[in-house]
């Protein structure tokens, strides 16, 4: 599966360039914790977000390593469950959208999948539609997604690989990497 190598090459950019960054991460939680989130939730991960967390559990107690332009840490399944619990009070009043569409408030059929520690998400878009299974950003301060940031998983994870291991740009963001070993984000 295309996230599990995208995650790879991720990690070993990480461990030659910014160890403090990769050394965060714990390894994937086990299946009962993601049938936990799908059982609390009442959402059904896709595949490809499973795999992700077979083999990505998060940052130990949160701590940040912001992987994910411009300022995202990934959460593992049982910190999403958390996260998309925390977002309940955000929910719009008229929940009937289309995957990718616009929306004021933090979706239901959103699954957290990163954090910034202000309560900003990139969040994995079930609602139905074309654009099903998308990331989308969600601005906390201005209650809203405006549009899907990757068509999916694969995309975004394949994107940040390529700009990490080229040392490129991905939208408004370039990687840097501090003289501690960690890496973030320098933007426009």
């Amino acid at each position: 599966m295309g996230v599990l190598r995208h995650w790879e090459r991720i990690l070993a950019w990480l461990e030659g360039h910014a160890p403090s960054t990769c050394s965060a991460f714990v390894p994937g939680e086990d299946v009962a914790a993601v049938e936990a989130l799908a059982a609390g939730s009442g959402l059904e991960p896709p595949a490809d977000l499973r795999a992700w967390w077979s083999v990505c559990g998060g940052t130990a107690n949160l701590t940040f390593a912001e992987v994910l332009p411009p300022f995202y840490t990934p959460l593992g399944p049982s910190n999403a469950l958390r996260s998309w619990r925390l977002k309940k009070h955000f929910w719009p009043a008229d929940p009937a959208s289309e995957a990718g569409t616009p929306t004021s408030g933090f979706h239901p059929r959103w699954l957290p999948i990163a954090f910034d520690g202000c309560g900003d998400a990139l969040a994995v878009d079930l609602r139905p539609g074309v654009l099903s299974g998308c990331v989308v950003e969600w601005d906390r301060e201005r209650g809203e997604m405006l549009k899907p940031e990757w068509t999916g998983l694969d995309e975004m994870l394949d994107q940040v690989a390529t700009v990490l291991e080229h040392r490129g740009r991905l939208g408004h963001c370039e990687p840097l990497v501090t003289t501690d070993g960690r890496l973030g984000w320098r933007t426009d």
